[in-house]
């Protein structure tokens, strides 16, 4: 990966952007032997999905993007907490104490939003479902009362997860009732690579998979000099804070710039602070982290989001070594 800064700010008139979101792509390049871009974009997990694969067979191409698709819309369906009938709606909707059996995927990607909230000291919540709620920050114009949201900090709800082993199967319960999951900070990334595994089933070495903040960048594009991808400023969209170069990466955004209010002078996110049940005080507008996966990125990007940047660096060192902070604006 390489990674550059221009005090400028490149203009996006210089990349192909795929719709709304964190990044913009450039696929600009002499295709070789005939290869070109098949690309497709659907709206699932809540924003839209970009996809595209470097191929000479249009048809082969299109069966590719169907099948990273179907993985994508797959994950939305068991742990999205805004279904009653996934996983996590079911789960969300038990009484305290109640077993209650999920599909393998799920079970896997709690376990591990359960383990980075742990390494990370509780930076990183899955339980906090019902502050979320009580934020929702695209619908309100001012703060919820103080004594709802002080009732749901500091607690490390995290711990009231359990997950189990059941005939075979997979169940996890609540111990609390305050206590509901939102895998908002780290199912997209674990969906986008399942998209990348459907890609690479079908035998596509060259591709991209973009959901909103989270992308990874599959091979190269058609100059087989990798990806360039540029971040989108978080203040200023029709401009960049800066490019990298991806090959077999991925990278996640977080950032307070697109769902949000504003109340007395203050910007409020949806990016919760555990420690206070409320969203995160910030000097930044957005954090850009780089990993293997795009579910390590999109749980480190959640973390450490609002951390000073040392700290943020001394977060990911303690969870996931291959993850590494790229940006913060």
């Amino acid at each position: 990966m390489t990674q550059h800064n221009d005090s400028r700010g490149p203009s996006r008139r210089d990349f192909l952007a795929l719709g709304a979101g964190a990044f913009v792509v450039s696929t600009f390049g002499i295709g070789v032997a005939r290869r070109r871009i098949v690309r497709r974009t659907v709206p699932v997990m809540g924003t839209t999905a970009e996809l595209m694969v470097v191929t000479r067979d249009d048809r082969a191409g299109h069966s590719a993007l169907t099948a990273a698709t179907d993985e994508l819309r797959a994950v939305e369906r068991l742990m999205t907490r805004f279904r009653a009938d996934s996983d996590i709606g079911r789960v969300n909707a038990a009484p305290p104490g109640t077993a209650v059996a999920v599909a393998a995927p799920t079970a896997a990607v709690v376990s591990e939003a359960l383990r980075w909230a742990g390494a990370a000291g509780g930076s990183f919540d899955p339980a906090l479902g019902r502050a979320t709620q009580l934020w929702n920050v695209t619908h309100r114009s001012a703060p919820p009362e103080l004594t709802d949201v002080q009732r749901l900090a500091g607690r490390g709800l995290y711990r009231q997860i359990e997950i189990d082993g059941h005939r075979g199967g997979h169940v996890i319960v609540l111990r609390d009732p305050d206590v509901a999951i939102d895998l908002g900070g780290i199912a997209k990334g674990y969906g986008v690579d399942r998209a990348v595994a459907a890609l690479r089933e079908w035998g596509i070495t060259d591709g991209l998979v973009n959901v909103g903040g989270d992308l990874y960048a599959l091979g190269s594009s058609l100059d087989d000099e990798g990806w360039s991808v540029g971040i989108r400023s978080a203040t200023d969209p029709s401009r960049l804070a800066g490019t990298m170069v991806l090959r077999d990466r991925a990278v996640a955004t977080s950032g307070d710039y697109e769902q949000f209010f504003e109340h007395g002078g203050r910007r409020y996110h949806h990016l919760l602070d555990p420690a206070t049940g409320a969203p995160r005080t910030t000097a930044g507008h957005s954090l850009t982290v780089m990993a293997a996966t795009c579910m390590t990125a999109d749980a480190a990007a959640t973390a450490v989001f609002g951390c000073p940047h040392g700290s943020a660096g001394d977060v990911l060192r303690g969870v996931a070594a291959d993850a590494e902070l790229v940006t913060l604006a």
